[in-house]
């Protein structure tokens, strides 16, 4: 017996973010998303608005240097994921964001 498959039709380009804030917005086609911390402060991540460092959900180690690749990430691509809002805080927030939609 063969599986039903489910692929994203869709990938935004991955995108830098230097701000915090609300980094991905609800979005009742994600598939899936991921973020990587590419700087060099720890990267704290609340699903739902809001994100500080005494309020979070995950915190994703920074990089050794700048961009180095290093940094901590955290993902959703597949079974039930999460399609509210994801916000983020940090020193110098630097961050990889991907959306995948239907």
């Amino acid at each position: 017996m063969i599986e039903s498959i489910t692929i994203a039709k869709t990938a935004n380009t991955p995108s830098i973010v230097t701000s915090g804030g609300d980094v991905l917005a609800a979005n009742p086609h994600r598939k899936g998303w991921m973020i990587q911390n590419v700087g060099t402060n720890p990267l704290f991540i609340r699903f739902g608005t809001g994100a500080s460092s005494t309020v979070f959900h995950a915190v994703l180690k920074g990089g050794t240097v700048d961009s180095d690749g290093n940094g901590g990430s955290i993902s959703q691509m597949g079974g039930v994921v999460y399609q509210g809002v994801i916000s983020a805080a940090g020193t110098l927030p630097k961050m990889v964001i991907t959306e995948l939609t239907r």
